[in-house]
């Protein structure tokens, strides 16, 4: 494991370049606030959700961030390069989902030398955070979700640039500087307003409304966007012109820093706001203190293939290949489906007991990552499996050992990871691939705008458990000074006899691990081509007493399911995956929703005919 603080060779540009253009953003930007022009914006890039073909291949939710990494990629960039572009493009138009204002993931498959290599830029809490910060002192109870989320107590220290920088030095081949031009002229030019957008910011409206920066950001002359307009944000391409000019010391030792902390220490509202607001921990000490991660990545075997993740504080990974490995010792099959959805439910629901007692940031606790990963230990989850009817509600074992059926109680801790971030997907021609998921957590982050800056910032530190969730069990998820919050982030990225097979990720909260696990066994145990399996309708089980699923899995699946005892309640979509398969001849298939959040963008630098 190696911590890289933010500043690295390339971290600043000598201050007589400050007054330089980059020439891709040499068109001025307006004085401040964004602009919406209300006429119809320019087009969009082309939009397929599936592409095959060769050169190189990028997927993500958004038509422009997966056409600025494509672009990289045509010019000769690698999967790191054009990973760092899509991210900061995505920045730009899914402000309410990602940013520098966040964290996440970096997975990265080095094709020369066979390695896989993850890099945590998850947020941080201050270093005045303690296990009782959410705990009102006045009531001695915590403090509502709702509330805490549009406050400064909910905001970590952003991690989201410094993952950039730190993946750029070691796996880039080109600058900070020049990854950040296509955002930059995104920004500065503007996207245009689709439906999805729109929606994000009318049921974001109230909350935005009381806090005067963040309004003026986004409901400019105070109204929503209209969709086909364009949508400019000349504060952030002044600010990310600035990052790239002078390093990011801006950010994590400099001006940004201070103000950050300013806004997170006194958050700015309305005089008639009605929300509590209330100050956060953060420093400017905290932000320069900053490191990325490298660690390395899960990995457990999955019918011959190597599938590789993100370790705590992500329990991505381990959710993710605890329950592959439960579910090797099933034989999962399309002539049944029923059956292999009952077991793939069960699966993940003991994985998801086992990751609620166990997994948290491994600086902080010991996690028994080995254990979990062990298939050993998957066997042993296995035997209280029943093939013909759905668990009461697993619990963990205790003590942890892959010997026998003893469990402990289970506990029941709020699910609190909201359902935003975005992933996205890139392999280039040399074989090297990124699945890189990154956040600001709730849709609209902490609802708090940095002034003039064009940012929200993340309300990450919500992932915390704000009280234990047993009085008897240790929570491996309570706060703590410079801890991680766990996540639910599950970048993946899937080997065949060394060679990459499948990029894989989505948002989605804690139904991220099912998602991806879904989408695994939907491509290689039940049948589906990529496309199939990432639009095929979803469901996760969580342990918890209801199985989520979309309308078109209780339409498809539920009474045979609720056969087996399983109880469905229905939540309208489940996930947003970007995804990549390379075939045997090199053949690239990027895959994004089709329809979920309004569709995804994959595309290939060699359209195949």
């Amino acid at each position: 494991m190696v911590d890289f603080t933010h500043r690295s060779a390339r971290a600043s540009v000598a201050l007589a370049l400050a007054g330089v253009l980059i020439a891709a953003t040499a068109v001025a930007a307006p004085a401040s606030g964004v602009e919406v022009t209300a006429q119809a914006g320019r087009p969009a890039p082309p939009n397929p959700s599936t592409s095959t073909g060769y050169g190189g291949a990028v997927a993500s939710v958004d038509a422009e961030a997966s056409a600025a990494g494509l672009e990289v990629l045509r010019k000769g960039g690698n999967a790191a390069d054009a990973a760092v572009a899509t991210a900061a493009a995505l920045g730009v138009t899914e402000p309410y989902s990602a940013g520098i204002g966040g964290g996440g993931y970096f997975v990265y498959f080095d094709a020369g030398t066979g390695e896989v290599t993850t890099l945590d830029g998850r947020e941080t809490a201050p270093a005045a955070m303690t296990e009782t910060s959410f705990i009102n002192p006045a009531t001695g109870t915590p403090y509502p979700f709702a509330d805490a989320v549009s406050s400064g107590l909910s905001v970590g220290t952003p991690g989201t640039l410094a993952t950039w920088d730190v993946a750029l030095e070691r796996f880039g081949t080109t600058s900070l500087r020049d990854a950040l031009k296509p955002a930059i002229l995104l920004a500065t030019r503007g996207f245009q307003v689709d439906e999805t957008f729109r929606q994000q910011t009318a049921a974001n409206e109230a909350r935005f409304r009381q806090f005067p920066d963040t309004a003026e950001l986004f409901l400019p002359n105070g109204e929503l966007p209209v969709v086909g307009s364009t949508f400019k944000n000349p504060d952030l391409a002044r600010t990310l012109r600035e990052i790239s000019l002078r390093g990011t010391d801006v950010f994590y030792d400099g001006p940004l820093a201070d103000e950050i902390a300013a806004v997170v220490k006194a958050p700015i509202t309305t005089p008639d706001h009605t929300l509590p607001a209330m100050p956060g921990l953060l420093t400017a000490a905290d932000i320069a203190d900053y490191s990325v991660i490298e660690q390395a990545p899960t990995r457990i075997e999955y019918h011959g293939l190597d599938v590789y993740g993100m370790a705590p504080s992500s329990s991505g990974g381990t959710t993710v290949g605890e329950s592959l490995n439960i579910l090797e010792n099933f034989e999962l099959s399309p002539g049944d489906m029923p059956q292999s959805l009952h077991l793939y439910l069960e699966a993940t629901a003991h994985a998801f007991a086992d990751r609620g007692a166990y997994v948290g940031d491994p600086a902080f606790v010991d996690v028994p990552t080995e254990t979990l990963l062990s298939q050993e230990f998957a066997d042993a989850r296995a035997c209280v499996i029943d093939p013909d009817a759905a668990s009461a509600k697993p619990v963990p074992p205790a003590p942890l050992t892959a010997a026998g059926c003893d469990a402990l109680p289970a506990a029941d801790a709020p699910d609190t990871e909201n359902i935003s971030t975005t992933h996205l997907s890139v392999v280039d021609q040399w074989g090297n691939a990124v699945a890189y998921t990154l956040t600001i957590e709730q849709t609209g982050g902490s609802g708090m705008t940095v002034p003039d800056r064009g940012f929200l910032l993340n309300n990450e530190l919500t992932d915390f458990n704000f009280a234990p969730a047993s009085p008897t069990i240790p929570d491996p998820n309570l706060p703590a000074p410079g801890k991680r919050p766990r996540s639910s982030m599950s970048p993946t990225i899937v080997l065949d006899d060394g060679d990459v097979r499948y990029v894989v990720g989505s948002p989605g909260g804690s139904m991220i691990i099912t998602t991806v696990t879904q989408v695994l066994i939907n491509r290689i145990d039940l049948g589906m081509t990529l496309p199939e399996a990432v639009a095929a309708p979803r469901a996760s089980q969580r342990n918890t007493a209801s199985v989520a699923a979309e309308p078109a899995f209780i339409s498809a699946y539920g009474p045979p399911l609720e056969a087996f005892g399983h109880v469905f309640s229905t939540t309208a979509e489940i996930g947003a995956v970007a995804a990549i398969e390379v075939g045997d001849d090199g053949l690239m298939t990027a895959v994004a929703e089709p329809v979920r959040r309004g569709g995804g963008t994959g595309l290939v630098v060699k359209p195949a005919k």
